[in-house]
């Protein structure tokens, strides 16, 4: 565990801790390290909520399948950020998304609904922790709406330029590189893939996009 303590310090609910008490703070939260292969489930729709996961290493993929198989990405999730907090904390009975290993992934696992029970013992950390996980859920929220600023759009050019010139704001930069590959970015926003890589045809064509593969410029 030693080694994912630099990871651990600069994850948010760990914010303006030290590192010594980010240990104590995992006996509170009975956190174990958990070790996925690629593809392999780590939550499932309808298994029981009370565990969030912070990426170690890896990245964890977050989605939605409606009645008709058609699956849609809602998150990916890299080292350092967490998933399945908001289910936790809203005392859900399962939890409604799937979430899997991109890759090869190690997860520290936190049992945070035992945590915030009022029948668990005290813990001199608990007022931090809720502090900080209050912060994570408001940030998480923005990037909710966010995702329905892109989906309010009505075209797959509309959409893709949307999410592309949030991806720069986010980098600071005109060129960044995104997590998806065609399929994964045509799910994120409720897409065709095909019609998808029409358009990122068109608007390199254009001059308006330099793209290869996930690496992507916005020229004007």
């Amino acid at each position: 565990m030693q080694e994912y303590y630099g990871i651990l310090e600069k994850c948010p609910l760990f914010k303006g801790v030290s590192r010594k008490d980010i240990s104590e703070m995992l006996i509170c939260l009975k956190g174990k390290t958990v070790t996925y292969r690629k593809n392999e489930i780590i939550f499932a729709e309808g298994e029981k909520a009370g565990y969030i996961g912070i990426v170690l290493s890896g990245a964890v993929q977050i989605s939605r399948t409606d009645y008709y198989g058609t699956r849609s990405i809602v998150a990916t999730v890299q080292p350092s950020e967490m998933f399945g907090e908001v289910f936790a904390c809203a005392d859900v009975s399962y939890v409604p998304i799937d979430a899997y290993a991109q890759t090869d992934t190690t997860v520290l696992m936190l049992n945070f609904k035992s945590f915030m029970d009022v029948n668990t013992p005290a813990c001199e950390f608990k007022s931090k922790l809720i502090t900080n996980m209050i912060k994570i859920i408001a940030s998480k929220n923005l990037l909710l709406h966010q995702k329905m600023e892109i989906m309010s759009k009505r075209t797959t050019k509309e959409k893709l330029m949307a999410y592309l010139l949030f991806q720069a704001k986010k980098e600071g930069s005109n060129r960044f590189s995104i997590t998806f590959d065609r399929q994964e970015l045509a799910d994120y926003l409720g897409v065709d893939r095909s019609g998808l890589s029409a358009e990122i045809g068109k608007l390199c064509r254009a001059g308006v996009l330099k793209c290869n593969k996930n690496q992507f410029e916005i020229v004007k």
